[in-house]
C-alpha cells in the first residue's frame, strides 16, 4: 500500500522515491521526539536505548530494506572491539582501518555516475560515529590534564553497553543525514540531564519548530528553483554554446540552489535533536539558554558572508568539528600545519567517495582558502587597502566580493557533483579552467603586491594607519 503511495507523491513532487523516502524520514523524527518527551522521559534508560534503537531501525528498513545490516555489522564490530582490544592504539586504528574500508567498499561495489541515496549515504555518517566512538573510549583512559578541553568533554571513562552503542549509532535524529555528537552527549540526553528545566522534558519546542520553519523554507526554495540549475545542464550542446559570461554565472547561481539540498536536510534534523534536548548547549553569557549543540548550518552567516572560510566554517558544521578533533588536531605529530591540513582534506575527499572529483574539489578548497588568507593578510598589513576596505566604497566591494566567493564557491562544486573526470572536465574546458587560472595567478602575483603595498617597517605601517 506504501509503495504506490510514495510513488505517486514522487511523482507529483518531481523527484525521485528515494529522495522523498529520506526526507520523509528525517520528518517523521519530530513525532519520534514528541513521543519521547511525552512517554518516555521519565522511563528507565533501557526503555530509551531500546526505543532509539528500533526507531532509527525502522527508518533505515523503510528507506534502505534489507540492506540495514551493513550497519548493523559495523556497529556489533565495533562494540567487540571496544571490549576485546580495550583503551589501546591498536584498537583505534582497527576501528579507523575496518570502518574506513568497510565504507570504501560499500561505495566501491554500490557507486554509479549518478547521486544515488543508497545504503552507504547514512553509512557514511555512522562511520565517523563509530570511529570517534573509539578516540573517545581511547581517550577516558588517558589522565585528563593530557587532554585538551574537547577530548575532556567527550572522553568515556567506561567501556559502553552494546544497547548503549545501538541507541547511539540509531538515534532517529541523526542517524540518516547527521549530525555528528559524542556517545557522551547521547548518554547524557538518556540520563534527562539535556534540558533547562531539570527533572522535565526540556522548553524546546519553539526553537524547534524555528529550525524545522527555516528548513522548510530552504527546501521549498531548493524544489523550486533545482529543476532549473540541474546538475545534467553542464553536459549539454546548449550549456556549452552559451557566452562565457553565462556559465560563469550559470555555475555561480547552481552552487547557490544546489547547497539549498543539503543545508534544508541539516536544519531539519537539527529541529528534531532539539527537540529532543539533544540540541542543548547549556547558557551563554548573558544567562540565555542555548540549542545549538547539533547545529550544522549557520544560517545568516552562510548567507551573507563574502568568505570562502566564512562558508566553510557555516557549513557541516559538526563534521568539520569531529574532524578537526578527531584528523587534524591528532595529526600534531608532523609537525607542520600546511602537511596536517592537506591530509585532513585528503581524508574528507575519500570519505565522501571515490570518485576523482572528490579529490578535485578538497584540492581546490585547500588553494582557495590559503590564498584567501594570503589576501586577508596583504588587506590588513596595508594601509592603503586597510582604508579603501573602511571606505563609503565599502558595499560595493562587497557585492564584487560576494559574485567573486559564489563563483569560486561553485567552481570546485562542479567535480564534486558530477563526480567523474570525464564530466568535470569537459564543464572546465567550457570555462576555459578560469578557477584555476585565477588563483594561480593570485598566488603568483600576491608576493609583488605585498611588497608594493606593505611598508617594511612596521612602526611606519603603523604610521600610515593612523
Amino acid at each position: 500500500m506504501a509503495a504506490p503511495l510514495l510513488a505517486k507523491l514522487s511523482e507529483s513532487l518531481g523527484s525521485p522515491e528515494p529522495a522523498v523516502r529520506l526526507i520523509l524520514s528525517v520528518l517523521i523524527g519530530y513525532p519520534c521526539a514528541l513521543v519521547y518527551r511525552r512517554f518516555l522521559f521519565h522511563q528507565p534508560v533501557t526503555v530509551l536505548h531500546l526505543f532509539h534503537t528500533l526507531s532509527g531501525l525502522a527508518l533505515a528498513a523503510f528507506n534502505f530494506g534489507s540492506q540495514i545490516y551493513h550497519s548493523a555489522v559495523c556497529v556489533l564490530v565495533q562494540f567487540l572491539m571496544l571490549r576485546l582490544m580495550g583503551r589501546t592504539v591498536t584498537a583505534v586504528l582497527s576501528s579507523f582501518i575496518f570502518q574506513m574500508v568497510y565504507l570504501l567498499a560499500g561505495y566501491y561495489f554500490t557507486a554509479t555516475e549518478e547521486y544515488d541515496i543508497k545504503w552507504t549515504m547514512p553509512h557514511c555518517v555512522l562511520t565517523l560515529k563509530l570511529i570517534g566512538l573509539s578516540f573517545d573510549y581511547y581517550d577516558g583512559g588517558k589522565d585528563p590534564s593530557q587532554l585538551n578541553a574537547e577530548q575532556q568533554k567527550a572522553a568515556l571513562p567506561v567501556v559502553p553497553t552494546l544497547l548503549e552503542v545501538c541507541g547511539f549509532a540509531y538515534f532517529y535524529g541523526g542517524f540518516l543525514v547527521g549530525p555528528q555528537f559524542t556517545l557522551r552527549s547521547y548518554l547524557s540526553l538518556v540520563a534527562g540531564q539535556l534540558t533547562d528545566s531539570p527533572g522535565k522534558p526540556p522548553n524546546s519546542i519553539m526553537p524547534a519548530m524555528q529550525r524545522f520553519g527555516l528548513g522548510l523554507l530552504c527546501l521549498t526554495i531548493y524544489a523550486i528553483f533545482s529543476p532549473h540549475y540541474a546538475d545534467s545542464y553542464f553536459l549539454t550542446d546548449e550549456y556549452e554554446a552559451q557566452p562565457f559570461w553565462y556559465r560563469c554565472v550559470f555555475i555561480l547561481l547552481w552552487a547557490k540552489v544546489i547547497l539549498y539540498k543539503y543545508v534544508s536536510c541539516w536544519v531539519i534534523a537539527e529541529g528534531v535533536c532539539i527537540l529532543s534536548g539533544l540540541g542543548y548547549n547549556g547558557v551563554d553569557q548573558n544567562g540565555n539558554h542555548q540549542w545549538d549543540a547539533c547545529a550544522n548550518m549557520k544560517v545568516w552567516l552562510f548567507e551573507t558572508t563574502p568568505l570562502f572560510t566564512g562558508t566553510i566554517s557555516s557549513f557541516n558544521i559538526n563534521t568539520n568539528a569531529w574532524v578537526a578533533r578527531h584528523v587534524f588536531k591528532r595529526l600534531k605529530f608532523l609537525g607542520n600545519k600546511i602537511l596536517s591540513q592537506v591530509a585532513t582534506l585528503l581524508f574528507l575527499a575519500i570519505w565522501h567517495g571515490l570518485h576523482s572529483g572528490y579529490i578535485i574539489c578538497f584540492s581546490m578548497e585547500f588553494i582557495i582558502v590559503n590564498v584567501e588568507k594570503q589576501i586577508q593578510a596583504l588587506v590588513k598589513d596595508s594601509p592603503a587597502l586597510t582604508k579603501l576596505a573602511n571606505s563609503p566604497f565599502y558595499p560595493l566591494i562587497y557585492a564584487v566580493q560576494q559574485f567573486i566567493h559564489w563563483l569560486f564557491m561553485g567552481y570546485p562544486l562542479v567535480p564534486f557533483c558530477l563526480f567523474t573526470y570525464d564530466k568535470w572536465l569537459k564543464v572546465y574546458s567550457s570555462i576555459y579552467f578560469c578557477g584555476h587560472l585565477f588563483f594561480f595567478a593570485a598566488y603568483l602575483v600576491l608576493p609583488y603586491l605585498r611588497k608594493a603595498l606593505v611598508p617594511k617597517d612596521p612602526q611606519q605601517r603603523e604610521k600610515k594607519q593612523d
